[in-house]
């Protein structure tokens, strides 16, 4: 005789068990990546190639905030809030949290930037391979900028909110936060593939997620290093993938020898690297003291 009460079981509760019986590896990872390429590249594809600018970038901007007051926990549904929040790192900071994490965020961007200069002074720089594949000499300066600035937040926002938030937070809690930053690093590596136009790029790709997952880790939000990937790619944009803010036209070191141009851009790189391991450390324990018992 049949249960008359029984119901049956609903294509969501059928879903999420399957979900849950995936590795946790594999279900973060795959979360990072589709929370990324939503609108970090689908969504931005679209507008951008449906839409004639300056609209296209407004409306670009709508997407970002619904993008991060959803994936930050607003809105329904009010079952998953919690989680997302956590993924999102939605916690406020202190003023001393955010002073030296501000820090880390500039330095990062330092260390990125004199690495590329070193690199390009011993290897020659690959200014076809890095162009960004629009004719922006066309457009209104003002309109290429808007333009720059939108591209760099779109990939701020969403890579650290992807890779950084709803990938790095599960594997931290699973594994160990070393371990975690160490596998989102590989992951976004493997995003930027088509960047290593050389093998050892990989290894540039590789220590900036590093160092953007430890200023993630070490903060507990987001928001520094959402402010220092756009301000890193904002510069990359405007001057390493187009020369709308200057050409880089330094001649190789196996040509003129190790200069002062050289010399002050590797001692750059060192000071910031050692710079941003002691303000790390310096957030870590301005993070530690708020919750220790009084």
């Amino acid at each position: 005789m049949s249960d008359l009460n029984m119901q049956p079981e609903s294509s969501d509760s059928v879903f999420f068990r399957f979900w849950q019986r995936i590795p946790i590896l594999i279900r973060a990872i795959v979360s990072g990546f589709l929370v990324y390429f939503l609108v970090g590249f689908v969504a931005w594809l679209a507008i951008v190639a449906l839409i004639p600018a300056p609209w296209s970038l407004v409306i670009m901007a709508v997407v970002l905030w619904i993008y991060l007051k959803y994936f930050s926990g607003s809105w329904w549904p009010k079952t998953t809030a919690a989680t997302r929040s956590e993924y999102f790192r939605a916690t406020k900071l202190s003023a001393g949290v955010w002073k030296w994490s501000l820090i880390t965020a500039l330095l990062v961007v330092a260390a990125i930037q004199s690495s590329l200069v070193i690199t390009f002074r011993v290897i020659e720089f690959p200014a076809d391979a890095w162009a960004l594949g629009f004719d922006y000499k066309a457009v209104p300066i003002w309109l290429v900028w808007l333009y720059i600035v939108l591209m760099a937040s779109v990939a701020g926002i969403t890579e650290e909110v992807g890779f950084r938030g709803y990938m790095q937070v599960p594997l931290e809690k699973r594994y160990s936060p070393a371990a975690g930053i160490a596998i989102v690093s590989i992951m976004f590596m493997v995003l930027h593939l088509n960047q290593a136009w050389a093998p050892f790029v990989l290894i540039h790709l590789f220590v900036i997620g590093v160092l953007w997952g430890i200023m993630a880790y070490t903060s507990g939000s987001l928001i520094p290093g959402i402010i220092s990937h756009t301000i890193a790619d904002i510069i990359n944009f405007s001057y390493w993938w187009t020369d709308v803010a200057g050409k880089f036209d330094k001649r190789l070191i196996s040509e003129t020898g190790i200069d002062s141009h050289f010399g002050i851009w590797l001692l750059i790189f060192v000071a910031s690297i050692a710079l941003f391991v002691w303000a790390s450390r310096k957030t870590l324990l301005a993070r530690k003291s708020e919750t220790a018992p009084a």
